[in-house]
């Protein structure tokens, strides 16, 4: 195995990692963003209504997007794991 190889491994995880993780993050900044607008507006800054949003924004998005994760995911191993024979060589 050489340089190449891990880094490109490494990339390629990198990215998987941005793909999954984007949904997630993008729902709860705008949830955040507008509960943080609305928060200004009527100058009520109670803690529970900043993060229970965020919370069910990214409850609702897992729901969602959960299988398209979990499935990218799972062939992003299944190709890891099957090019280890390649990379023993």
């Amino acid at each position: 195995m050489n340089s190449q190889t891990v880094l490109t491994t490494a990339r390629e995880a990198l990215e998987l990692l941005l793909m999954v993780s984007l949904p997630v993050v993008l729902a709860v900044m705008a949830v955040g963003l507008l509960v943080s607008i609305f928060q200004a507006i009527t100058q009520i800054h109670e803690q529970t209504l900043a993060f229970v949003p965020k919370l069910l924004a990214a409850i609702a998005v897992l729901m969602i997007a959960g299988p398209w994760m979990i499935s990218s995911l799972v062939d992003y191993i299944r190709r890891t794991l099957e090019s280890i024979p390649s990379l023993v060589t």
